[in-house]
């Protein structure tokens, strides 16, 4: 078993739920007939989706890099509710690691990073009492090699990648499952909030859907998987990333990701 059916009174945990991935997470559950709470900073978004998905989406603000604020937000959730969360939320930079501002370095490294690990520990043992559950946390292709120029994100969402896969294996034959969600390149405002603009200077037809991307990750859960990689040429590159010698990988990459600044 790995997430189970909906019931009047579960729910299911979507960070990052105002735009992207996360709303479309959100959209999916709902569809299927699971309850959802929505978190993330922007309240007006958040209370839009809700009065789109029905009585059943409840709305939690909160700044996910913030510990205090993540810790209110598991003291208002009655543990036996969740029966899954989905870590989606995330953001990255791009530039030079040294002429980057280093607070905001920081912070991401708390959203990508110490928010799932967070969410993952606060909510695991209730699942683990049920014996049945479901942990989704997204992580991203850039996960399966160094990126110059997005160092600090490729390295949180390596370890969202490794954490995921490790913690899954530890729970073999409870009933709960963590699935680690990679997806490429998708429609979303990550290359805004990066500063490298809509589709940071790369063609518009190598983006996905964010929809395709949740429907993945939602079936995953459903399935109790491991990992999860969208489109077949997501798989070709985390093969390609893994396997390519980094004396070769790492100026070719440097040399696109300097275009971007």
């Amino acid at each position: 078993m790995a997430l189970p059916p909906p019931t009047n009174r579960s729910t299911v945990v979507v960070t990052g739920a105002s735009a992207g991935i996360g709303a479309e997470l959100a959209r999916g559950l709902a569809s299927r007939g699971y309850g959802v709470t929505l978190v993330a900073r922007r309240e007006d978004r958040l209370r839009a989706l809700a009065a789109e998905l029905g009585p059943h989406a409840e709305v939690a603000v909160c700044d996910l890099a913030d510990a205090a604020a993540r810790e209110a937000l598991i003291a208002g959730l009655e543990p036996q509710r969740v029966v899954g969360v989905c870590n989606n939320a995330g953001f990255g930079s791009v530039g030079r690691f040294a002429d980057l501002d280093a607070d905001r370095e920081l912070q991401l490294v708390r959203v990508n990073v110490e928010a799932v690990l967070h969410l993952t520990r606060a909510f695991l043992p209730g699942m683990l009492d049920a014996g049945a559950g479901a942990v989704l946390n997204v992580a991203s292709i850039a996960a399966f090699q160094p990126l110059p120029g997005f160092a600090t994100y490729a390295a949180s969402k390596a370890f969202v990648q490794s954490f995921s896969e490790a913690v899954h294996e530890e729970l073999a034959g409870t009933g709960v499952s963590v699935t680690s969600l990679t997806p490429g390149f998708t429609e979303t405002e990550f290359g805004e909030a990066a500063g490298a603009g809509e589709h940071g200077g790369l063609p518009g037809f190598l983006f996905g859907g964010a929809e395709s991307v949740a429907e993945a990750g939602i079936e995953a859960m459903l399935a109790g998987r491991r990992s999860a990689i969208p489109g077949l040429a997501n798989r070709a590159s985390m093969l390609g990333g893994r396997a390519a010698p980094r004396s070769l990988l790492l100026p070719i990459v440097r040399q696109l990701t300097d275009r971007l600044r």
